[in-house]
């Protein structure tokens, strides 16, 4: 059973699926994302500093940061810049991966455990093949039963779209006793995640 309370806050169920959000929670890569941004985006004359980047984009996917920047600036953005600018930033993004994996301690013994008492999932607004590169490569892949990202959905987080779509897949040949966004809990770093969450319905923990 899950019990967790706060001075406001008492909730106690069933737990019955975990979904993870993916950048700042299993991988410690954000570091990372900001200065592939920062790279595709100086090849256009835009600034972006750490602060701005926590601030104001984590949690938001390419997609949602590319077109949020470009509109903070007053530039125009077509669908196929910026196509350019997310295939540009998944490239420097696999090149930097090359000098090592950032794991989060402990994250290689936790997610097999866990993996082995629930149904364990990923909703991130990073790529697919970005997900699927690292879990193969830290050998935690098979651990999850559903993956999905950046590409599997029209909006991004703060929209619960993510979640909802995991759950439905989490659900995914269960003709009875399907899991209830009541019976989840999301792991997740970003102040859009948590508001998705809670607007799916989920409770959420909060990585600080």
């Amino acid at each position: 059973r899950l019990k967790w309370k706060s001075r406001s806050v008492s909730v106690e169920g069933m737990l019955r699926a975990i979904i993870f959000d993916f950048n700042g929670v299993l991988v410690n890569d954000e570091p990372i994302h900001l200065d592939m941004f920062r790279k595709v985006l100086e090849e256009d004359g835009i600034p972006l500093d750490e602060k701005e980047y926590y601030a104001r984009y984590l949690g938001m996917d390419d997609r949602s940061c590319f077109r949020a920047v470009y509109e903070l600036h007053g530039r125009k953005l077509d669908k196929s810049s910026l196509a350019d600018k997310i295939r540009r930033k998944a490239v420097y993004y696999r090149e930097a991966l090359e000098e090592g994996i950032p794991i989060f301690p402990a994250v290689p013994e936790l997610i097999p455990q866990l993996s082995s008492h629930f149904p364990l999932a990923i909703a991130s607004g990073a790529l697919r093949s970005e997900i699927e590169r690292i879990l193969e490569r830290i050998g935690l892949k098979n651990c999850f039963q559903v993956i999905v990202s950046a590409e599997d959905v029209n909006e991004g987080k703060p929209n619960p779209e993510i979640f909802v779509k995991t759950l439905q897949l989490l659900n995914r040949g269960k003709a009875k006793a399907s899991i209830q966004p009541s019976e989840c809990l999301v792991v997740e770093d970003s102040k859009e995640g948590i508001l998705a969450a809670h607007r799916a319905g989920i409770k959420c923990l909060a990585v600080a």
